[in-house]
């Protein structure tokens, strides 16, 4: 560790340079909010033309629902297989998967409590858009609305996956080519989705304004208690649930630690994605005295299956979108979505869109009449996408630090000497032993980095 002491003269260099290549994500970030807001002001100022404009929220949500089946049958295949390799690394690999299953229904569960004591978007009572309402005047929006593949039911697609996953594992070194050919489909499927999300402003704009023209400044202010409930229960997670596991576990505190992280935060703030900082992460985490082998497992995988803050979005934005259409779910409703998100959500990692379809594709397996009240959700995702981001990637740092705890692969005299400052991280040191810094993170079952 002695040569990674020491600071750089330009630390920024490689954020700087990873900027450079998320220009477009931050157009259509810029696109969303100017889109949400115009939507907003034309549904409060004409309420009439607002609510003509739901067919566009409409038809990119039909868009989305064309993806479900795809990108729920390869995440849950090549997840299948991913357990299967991170599980033969032994100790740490069994150790890690445990911990992430649980943590990753804790946070599913977390945000159904705080859903059920808030009841966001109670009282809106929407009614979904039917196209065959007004065929007679509508005739073009039928057409166009037509094109648009139907969807594929989830549930079979999920029962489909988990049997084509575990039969490519029985299969050994002959189903290696296939598990690589459903990796290039995934790619191809993720640059369909991360396509498709290019058209969110104008999905989104066609919802806002549909919803806020029918309920006015009760929507925006249903949208805007859903994102402070979100924001804030991610806020307890990290510090009450993860800070105290750290503590309890490690003796290290959680603050200490995002401290030793805040140029990680700066970036993932500004790229709305966590997996920009994923050779950070690997790179700080070896710095900080874990051993090279628990990193090396605990982080890849973790960032595939640790998904704590998109579990407690899916799970908050389906009770919002539940109330919001006039049908709160029941509790046997919210428990079995809930066993659905725990699988699904392991495909919902860093790529644009992926988080709304895993969302979309819970709802359409156990109630698809709401489904149209995702168009909501499109306005308001981008917004929550920062903290989503920050939580997964706290979570996945406090995993590391847990589990090199557990198997003794961690060096307290380092993690102290670091986090006091005595020994800082050397950015220098980084360039030249994690070249994937400046380049597309390495993540085999996500080959499309973007914003979960």
């Amino acid at each position: 560790m002695a040569s990674q002491r020491g600071e750089s003269a330009s630390p920024d260099a490689t954020i700087v340079k990873k900027r450079k290549g998320l220009d477009k994500s931050h157009y259509l970030y810029i696109a969303v909010i100017v889109a949400v807001i115009a939507g907003a002001v034309v549904g409060l100022l004409f309420p009439e033309v607002g609510k003509s404009l739901k067919p566009l929220g409409d038809g990119f949500i039909k868009l989305i629902k064309m993806m479900i089946g795809p990108v729920i049958f390869c995440t849950i295949v090549l997840g299948i297989g991913s357990i299967a390799k991170a599980a033969t690394v032994g100790k740490v690999g069994g150790l890690a998967l445990a911990y992430f299953i649980v943590m990753s229904t804790f946070a599913l569960a977390i945000g159904l409590v705080v859903g059920n004591l808030i009841h966001p978007g109670e009282g809106l009572k929407l009614a979904p858009y039917d196209p065959n309402k007004k065929a007679a005047t509508d005739s073009t929006i039928d057409f166009l609305l037509g094109i648009i593949p139907g969807d594929i039911p989830v549930l079979p697609t999920l029962l489909a996956a988990i049997l084509v996953g575990f039969a490519l594992q029985k299969m050994g070194p002959q189903g290696a080519p296939i598990l690589k050919a459903v990796g290039y489909g995934q790619a191809l499927v993720f640059r369909i989705l991360i396509m498709i999300m290019w058209l969110a402003p104008v999905g989104a704009f066609g919802a806002i304004a549909a919803v806020v023209g029918a309920t006015g400044m009760q929507a925006i202010f249903s949208m805007f208690t859903l994102m402070a409930a979100f924001y804030a229960t991610c806020a307890l997670f990290i510090v009450v649930i993860l800070g105290g596991l750290l503590q309890v576990v490690a003796g290290v505190n959680i603050f200490r630690l995002m401290k030793y992280l805040a140029r990680e935060y700066l970036l993932i703030f500004s790229t709305s994605s966590s997996e920009a900082a994923l050779p950070r992460l690997i790179a700080k985490m070896e710095h900080l005295g874990v051993s090279k082998p628990v990193v090396g497992v605990t982080v890849p995988t973790g960032y595939s299956f640790n998904l704590d803050g998109t579990a407690i979005y899916l799970t908050m934005a389906s009770l919002f979108v539940a109330n919001a259409m006039g049908t709160p779910l029941d509790l046997g409703a919210q428990i079995s979505l809930l066993i659905f998100m725990i699988i699904a959500s392991k495909g919902a990692a860093g790529v644009t869109g992926a988080g709304l379809a895993t969302l979309a594709a819970g709802l359409q397996a156990h109630a698809p009449q709401l489904l149209g009240g995702v168009g909501m959700i499109v306005g308001i995702d981008r917004f929550m996408s920062e903290a989503r981001a920050l939580t997964n990637f706290t979570g996945n740092a406090v995993a590391t630090v847990l589990i090199g705890t557990w198997v003794k692969e961690i060096d307290g005299g380092q993690v102290e000497r670091v986090l006091s400052g005595a020994e800082p991280f050397d950015e220098q040191t980084m360039i030249a032993g994690h070249h994937g810094v400046v380049a597309e993170p390495v993540h085999p079952a996500q080959p499309v980095p973007a914003n979960a």
